[in-house]
């Protein structure tokens, strides 16, 4: 099969990308309350936790994705600490569902991620996580609570707020 030559394709993504208009994206400044912060931030964790996974791929052969993030919650939990609790410390479970290759057999994760987010004057941190795996199969354990700032989750959460404070976030029409 003969390809069509590089003028020819870019003519045909042109007609076909003027036949859907694109409304310019609307940004607004980072949120400063955590309910839309995260709201704004789960439907685009997938892209970013599956971009760090790529660039991560480099270094080591397993294979995995993300496929949805939702589910937040945020009421906190109690900590047991004999100091009073911290007001600018922020508690948020969310839910990331996930697939990994064993071999050439996909298997589904389900995470439940437990967020410790703050607000400084350099924008949003994340300065702990915690992080505990099951698979979608029933009566399969969940693993216990691992600290999982540096995951490709953590990571992708950490540069999502950067890009946060940096650009602000797309309105949702």
């Amino acid at each position: 099969m003969k390809s069509l030559p590089y003028w020819a394709l870019m003519s045909v993504w042109a007609i076909a990308v003027s036949q859907f208009p694109v409304q310019a994206a609307t940004r607004v400044a980072c949120p400063t309350e955590i309910e839309p912060l995260v709201r704004a931030m789960l439907p685009e964790l997938p892209g970013y936790a599956n971009r760090i996974t790529v660039r991560e791929r480099l270094t080591r052969s397993q294979k995995s994705s993300v496929i949805l993030a939702g589910r937040p919650e945020f009421e906190p939990l109690p900590l047991n600490s004999d100091r009073p609790p911290d007001p600018t410390l922020k508690q948020v479970f969310i839910t990331t569902l996930g697939r990994e290759y064993v071999g050439s057999k996909p298997v589904e994760l389900q995470e439940f991620h437990w967020l410790f987010l703050t607000r400084s004057q350099r924008g949003w941190q994340l300065p702990l996580m915690f992080t505990r795996i099951g698979t979608t199969t029933p009566g399969q354990p969940i693993t216990p609570p691992r600290e999982s700032r540096e995951s490709s989750i953590g990571k992708a959460i950490q540069l999502w707020l950067q890009d946060c404070d940096r650009r602000g976030i797309r309105k949702r029409n």
